[in-house]
């Protein structure tokens, strides 16, 4: 619906685009001042805050086709198509005062701007009943000539300004949560409180990651009468597990096994995160650091379910037994002049 201030806002110069820019580039500059001019981004600056307010609002207007058409004729309006000052004696163009004293008995007459559904409206002298000028023969005259017609098509005088513009959905609204690794990995129900008081309960979904915003639809705040609730976009921060990682939809851990154990093999247990565990084996030779791949036991999500990856870490003994260094001391004669460095210092060198 068009609005009053359109006369002195500049939406293009506010998104940064020339006025025959289309709709791509249109989103692509509001999505990246969004981005920037985001209260999540700049907490505590009111500049920033009513930047995106004015960013937000000439999108609304730009992206929709029929108010943009609509503004694109008030600024050209402004700009010289109809006049606020009215022309002098024998002028050749007539001023508002002049529109309006068609319909309001002279240059007597009083003009305002009003803020409620009609856009504008004439008063004083001899004109329509009760001397308020007919909006429909004001706006057939501005846009459209004789006949009732306006610019924007139709008969219908209220296509163009002042067009009720029906029930708006409500605005979409930002929160936090926080949720144990456990909850982000297999899903939780979570209450919020919003700052009206309102209480929303919801499920997050299994799977979901450390920063990862999820948008929930008709949470955010009531519309209009008729017109949907806004959405709800939910940041959520995972706490960190003492034992258990992340790696996409794979669960980590660290595997500690003993010297004997890595270098003879064996078979050993894995905790798991539903408080089990699983038995995986450990082939004789395997050096830290190798990865034991546990299918089917990390993160379980809609359409696909990882694998939980265990990461051997041998473990050197802080203390031996007479009987132990003996045996240590042994494969060392064994080992001779084997280097394991060697290798390392080759590389190094190329």
């Amino acid at each position: 619906m068009a609005s009053q201030d359109w006369f002195e806002k500049d939406f293009y110069a506010i998104l940064g685009v020339p006025q025959d820019a289309d709709d791509a580039a249109i989103k692509k500059a509001y999505r990246k001042l969004a981005r920037k001019l985001h209260p999540d981004q700049n907490p505590g600056d009111a500049a920033a805050e009513q930047r995106f307010k004015d960013v937000g609002e000439a999108y609304a207007v730009l992206s929709d086709p029929e108010e943009r058409h609509e503004y694109d004729a008030v600024r050209q309006m402004a700009r010289g198509g109809a006049r606020f000052t009215a022309g002098g004696p024998g002028g050749g163009n007539g001023g508002f005062e002049d529109i309006f004293s068609a319909f309001g008995g002279g240059r007597g007459g009083n003009v305002r701007f009003s803020t409620g559904g009609t856009g504008f409206r004439g008063s004083g002298g001899a004109g329509g009943a009760g001397g308020q000028a007919d909006i429909n023969d004001i706006l057939s005259q501005m846009f459209g000539g004789g006949g009732g017609g306006t610019a924007y098509g139709g008969g219908d005088p209220f296509s163009g300004y002042g067009a009720p513009a029906g029930p708006r959905k409500g605005q979409d609204v930002t929160a936090r949560t926080s949720l144990s690794f456990r909850d982000a990995v297999e899903g939780a129900t979570v209450t919020l409180q919003t700052p009206e008081g309102r209480s929303i309960t919801t499920r997050i979904p299994a799977g979901v990651k450390d920063g990862q915003k999820i948008r929930l639809r008709g949470k955010g705040a009531p519309g209009d009468a008729g017109a949907p609730s806004g959405d709800l976009i939910l940041t959520v921060t995972v706490d960190k597990h003492p034992v258990f990682g992340r790696d996409g939809d794979n669960l980590t851990v660290d595997l500690p096994v003993t010297f004997a154990e890595a270098t003879l093999g064996a078979t050993v247990r894995v905790p798991t995160l539903n408080g089990g565990s699983v038995r995986v084996k450990v082939a004789p030779g395997t050096p830290s650091g190798r990865v034991l791949r546990v299918k089917g036991r990390g993160v379980k999500t809609s359409s696909h379910t990882g694998d939980l990856l265990a990461k051997v870490n041998v473990v050197v003994p802080q203390r031996l037994s007479g009987e132990a260094r003996e045996a240590v001391e042994a494969l060392r004669k064994q080992e001779g002049d084997y280097d394991p460095r060697a290798e390392l210092f080759a590389k190094a060198g190329e």
